[in-house]
């Protein structure tokens, strides 16, 4: 029985209508999370979804789930998808991508005669950027029960607003919808991306087999100085919070991202308090996002980061707080060989690649065989409103995700099945 064919304009119209939802005057995407804008991605992709006669529901974190019917509905459902909100400048491609695909792979198989031994989930997570309320990843997070409900309800954007009050709203629009639990069993979980980097339009690949993620952690720091007037109070008296995190700034960049050259260690965020020109300023808070594919590395470069914060505060005091700290992560060995066979049977070249950015997927794979699919995008550049994708990658991306979905829907009794969720990454040398 051959395996049916996606349709690509189909696909393409779908990522280009659901990129109006937010859209910004150079071809970008603005869609935060828990905004009006995410409502409106959700009436439009539940709308999409019912065509095909997939079921919604979400939770009480607010994800998003569209459920094909399979023939056995007690067992545990495979899932595919992504993510629909955006950084402030975003693209079309990131995370909406993700969720279209699955999508219009679920509109494929449920159109064709192949059998479906369980249900197949796509799902649209809550908050993967971070970007309005951080940390990320909130939905998948919550959902693998790495952080409690409580904890997410209670962050607050800039403008004090709290995911909790975000939440109502956004279950208030569709009360309609059944709840599930909060995080409940699966079969597996697959995943495509744009791959946010440049090796796949170098290598001129047109997929990515995903061997896993490299690891993550990220701090808050805080400065806290004493305020002084600008004109009186002499140098040497100052606890001025700004001149401890220059040298904290210095110091990261040479005693962490100098340790190797796959380190990548960013200072992104600051704000100083009073920030006004003519007092000293007495506090500080900035993050700090230190990734690298060697958790032993990883560890050593999270102490090294308070060490240099520590040495760098006097005379003022410093406090590094942990907000994320997730390891690096492989990837089901059965599914990337999947992967490599449907690219291989349509005539993609592809290619074993790390993901250097943290996504879902991460989560996912603590629970069940996961796997992720990468599409180039165009010069490597994501999280920018010149983000691209071509649409002929973007069908082949679907088209592999269907492949892989349909088989692994098509009997209750899988080799991958039977992995361990918990698989070690594989450096590439």
């Amino acid at each position: 029985m051959s395996l049916p064919l996606i349709d690509g304009d189909r696909l393409w119209a779908r990522l280009m209508d659901l990129a109006q939802i937010g859209a910004l005057p150079h071809g970008g995407v603005d869609r935060q999370a828990l905004t009006l804008g995410e409502i409106e991605s959700w009436h439009r992709v539940i709308g999409w979804a019912a065509q095909a006669g997939l079921e919604p529901s979400t939770d009480a974190v607010g994800n998003l789930f569209l459920a094909l019917p399979g023939a056995d509905r007690t067992l545990p459902p495979v899932l595919a998808g992504s993510h629909l909100d955006t950084q402030p400048t975003g693209g079309k491609f990131d995370g909406a991508a993700g969720v279209l695909t699955a999508l219009e792979a679920a509109v494929t198989l449920a159109a064709s005669d192949r059998p479906r031994a369980r249900d197949l989930v796509v799902v649209a997570w809550l908050n993967e950027e971070g970007s309005r309320f951080a940390p990320g990843m909130m939905g998948s997070e919550a959902f693998a029960g790495e952080r409690t409900l409580e904890a997410i309800r209670s962050r607050t954007d800039l403008a004090g607003i709290s995911v909790g009050e975000d939440l109502g709203r956004l279950h208030a629009a569709f009360a309609h919808l059944p709840r599930r639990p909060l995080g409940f069993p699966l079969a597996a979980y697959v995943e495509l991306h744009i791959e946010q980097g440049p090796l796949l339009e170098a290598q001129d690949k047109v997929i990515g087999v995903v061997t896993g993620i490299q690891g993550k952690k990220t701090f808050q720091i805080t400065v806290q100085g004493a305020e002084g007037h600008a004109g009186t109070l002499a140098m040497a008296e100052r606890q001025d919070a700004v001149a401890a995190f220059a040298r904290m700034g210095v110091e990261l960049n040479a005693q962490v991202g100098g340790y190797d050259e796959v380190v990548k260690v960013t200072i992104g965020r600051v704000k100083v308090e009073p920030n006004a020109p003519s007092v000293i300023p007495g506090r500080v808070t900035f993050s700090i996002d230190l990734r690298h594919p060697e958790n032993a590395a990883l560890d050593l470069l999270a102490d090294r980061v308070r060490a240099v914060c520590a040495a760098q505060a006097a005379p003022c005091t410093v406090t590094a707080d942990l907000l994320v700290d997730a390891p690096s992560n492989g990837f089901s060995p059965a599914l990337q060989d999947r992967i490599t066979a449907s690219a291989a049977r349509h005539g993609f070249p592809a290619m074993p690649i790390l993901s250097a950015a943290g996504h879902d997927a991460r989560h996912l794979a603590k629970l069940a065989p996961s796997a992720m699919i990468f599409i180039p995008c165009r010069d490597g550049i994501s999280h920018a409103e010149s983000e691209w994708a071509e649409p002929a990658h973007v069908a082949a991306g679907a088209q592999v995700l269907s492949d892989v979905l349909a088989e692994v829907l098509a009997t209750p009794a899988l080799d991958l099945l039977q992995e361990s969720p918990v698989t070690p990454l594989v450096l590439q040398s």
